[in-house]
């Protein structure tokens, strides 16, 4: 695995690897995504074996604007709303794969719907435009595993699973993308994300709210695991207080004391702040010799769904 920084012979020579079928890693405004090009069966298979990801969890097909998005799937009204307002920026959209569309079945699974994303990263955007095809992106990291936000946390967690890492430094924004799906009668949030509920319904109206986790049947996006985002020690959620033996997620000021280990995902109670510092945090206080990390209340409003909902597959019951 080569490390690398992203400058234009670097992100030239990683469309190169990706259109030759190869995995790389990139940055994006959410997370590092684990790239392979979207029209090849044998690079979206081998996305799937290198994050040990089961193969009924759709994959986002990544694409520079909406014009590169009509090609594959069929475009709205509404999804024209949203990209205007969100792209480039952490919103994915679930619409109906296009007759003929270049993207593999694999990557949705064998629906007859396609999740399409718009980064903001500039890096992202840079790779995209040179690959010239959609391409297959979810977190670099092992599946279920907490993802990462840093080029380290790649190495981590994939090894040689991957040719090559653009390191861009850590993302800006923390949390995965927010999921919309467009292929029902009311536009229904599949995933909080990076976009808030509340500014995605000032554009487009009331959201409907997808299935709750756990629930049987196909998986129409990807992060609807019930266990996922999970580090190896177990997580408590609403802690007020903490055991000697718990490393503490805490949040704001007034935190509880007696912790093996503090980390505060925002003093100042910042949610934007928080999102940004999740996974980076989780994954410092996941260590040997803990009983486990308790995490404080996070504000279930804004980003704080998006955590919230995090930190609940962090903490599910793990198969």
């Amino acid at each position: 695995m080569d490390i690398v920084q992203p400058t234009d012979g670097q992100i030239a020579r990683a469309a190169d690897l990706i259109r030759n079928g190869a995995l790389v890693a990139f940055p994006t405004e959410t997370v590092y995504g684990l790239g392979g090009d979207a029209t090849n069966d044998r690079a979206v298979a081998a996305i799937f074996q290198a994050k040990g990801r089961p193969q009924f969890n759709p994959l986002i097909a990544h694409v520079p604007d909406a014009a590169a998005a009509d090609a594959h799937v069929v475009w709205n009204d509404t999804a024209e709303r949203l990209a205007q307002h969100f792209w480039p920026g952490p919103l994915t959209l679930v619409l109906p794969r296009r007759a003929g569309g270049a993207v593999s079945l694999l990557c949705s699974a064998g629906l007859d719907t396609q999740a399409v994303r718009s980064p903001a990263h500039p890096v992202a955007q840079a790779l995209l435009r040179a690959v010239g095809r959609p391409v297959a992106a979810p977190s670099a990291n092992r599946s279920g595993l907490v993802s990462p936000t840093r080029a380290e946390h790649v190495v981590q967690s994939l090894g040689d699973g991957v040719t090559l890492v653009l390191d861009g430094g850590p993302c800006p924004v923390g949390v995965e993308s927010t999921v919309v799906d467009l292929t029902v009668a009311q536009p229904t949030l599949l995933r909080p994300g990076g976009a808030t509920r509340e500014a995605i319904e000032a554009v487009i109206g009331p959201l409907a709210l997808g299935p709750a986790i756990g629930t049987p049947g196909a998986l129409h996006a990807p992060g609807q695991l019930e266990s996922h985002y999970a580090p190896a020690l177990p997580v408590r959620l609403g802690a007020v207080a903490v055991a000697g033996d718990e490393a503490l997620l805490a949040f704001g000021r007034d935190i509880p004391v007696g912790a093996a280990l503090v980390l505060n995902l925002s003093v100042a109670g910042d949610l934007a702040e928080a999102a940004a510092n999740l996974f980076a945090m989780l994954r410092a206080l996941d260590r040997p010799g803990l009983g486990g990390i308790a995490v404080m209340p996070i504000p279930d409003h804004g980003l704080g769904l998006a955590i919230n909902d995090r930190l609940r597959r962090a903490a599910a019951p793990r198969s």
